[in-house]
């Protein structure tokens, strides 16, 4: 695998979540500090769907964790809205990963929430930043 195929942008994912009550703030929007959470759980079910579960990055040595993120905060959502959270890889090499996510009210067209965030591969024994391992790369890359 050469590097300009590890640059590629990959395959979108979507997944759709109901936004909860306690997720508020005092405007009654979603509170900004929880579209970070819904992030994380995009790119969690965009690795299962690609057959990585937590418990089989465990069994390769690491795990990827969310270094930096950029959220630009479009629109507001509210407590019963449906989400739709739109994610892909834009570029995966070395230890990092750069994922993009869209978030949008199911059925809607103007986004809520447009986002950018860099992973990276830490070994889960040092928690230090280790190669994507080759399984990882090959599975993001030959998606449908």
């Amino acid at each position: 695998m050469n590097n300009d195929q590890q640059l590629m942008t990959m395959q979108k994912f979507t997944t759709q979540l109901r936004v909860r009550h306690y997720e508020m703030d005092a405007l009654g929007h979603v509170n900004n500090a929880v579209y970070q959470h819904y992030l994380e759980q995009a790119a969690i079910e965009h690795s299962e769907h690609l057959g990585f579960t937590v418990s089989l990055y465990r069994e390769l040595g690491g795990v990827f964790v969310m270094r930096r993120v950029e959220i630009d905060y479009l629109r507001p959502a509210a407590s019963g809205d449906i989400l739709e959270i739109t994610t892909w890889v834009k570029e995966m090499r070395g230890t990092r990963s750069r994922r993009h996510y869209e978030i949008r009210l199911l059925g809607e067209e103007d986004l809520v929430v447009k986002a950018e965030a860099l992973w990276v591969w830490v070994d889960v024994e040092t928690m230090r930043p280790r190669p994507i391992p080759s399984e990882v790369l090959t599975a993001f890359l030959q998606q449908d």
